[in-house]
């Protein structure tokens, strides 16, 4: 019977080497901060200095649009309701009669309502309505002392959001 080999133990790194990993691990680490420490800041003084976003940046509150002749655009199809994740869209819909006709198509959003405390701002309801009567502004500026006033109705959809700067709180709002 031959006698059990045992094998080789690994080689262990020196002390020396060790120490260099080590070091230079720390370098690298020390860099990143380093880089960082001289950066321009890119710190905006919002209520001070409104900067406004890109003409073709949608990211703020919604807008509900009319036809050129002063009829709603929404349909009442209930779309973007179905759209949103956050559930954050409310749509009742209604039938158009000849004598009270609110929209071009056969019914209209008898209630509509955005809970701006929990919308994302992720504009798949804007995507989802076959009509193009929603679709985002780039104003940002929303603000609330109240849950009820998160909450927009048809008809405050309905009219233009104000121009950036006016909010309260900002200097030009005050």
């Amino acid at each position: 019977m031959s006698a059990a080999r045992t094998p080789p133990a690994p080689s262990q790194p020196g002390v020396g080497r060790e120490v260099m990993g080590t070091a230079v691990r720390l370098a690298k680490g020390f860099g990143v901060i380093f880089k960082q420490l001289f950066r321009k800041e890119v710190t905006k003084q919002y209520p001070k200095e409104i900067t406004p976003m890109p003409p073709r940046s949608h990211a703020g509150r919604h807008l509900l649009n009319r036809h050129e002749n002063g009829l709603e655009k929404c349909i009442g199809c209930e779309l973007c309701a179905w759209a949103c994740p956050a559930d954050a869209i409310y749509v009742q819909g209604a039938d158009n009669t000849e004598e009270d006709r609110v929209s071009a198509g056969e019914r209209y959003a008898s209630d509509y309502q955005i809970n701006y405390l929990r919308c994302i701002m992720c504009g798949l309801c804007v995507e989802a309505c076959p009509t193009r009567a929603l679709t985002l502004t780039n104003n940002y500026e929303l603000s609330f002392e109240t849950r009820e006033e998160a909450i927009f109705t048809k008809e405050q959809l309905l009219e233009p959001p104000p121009p950036l700067g006016t909010a309260p709180g900002t200097d030009q709002g005050r």
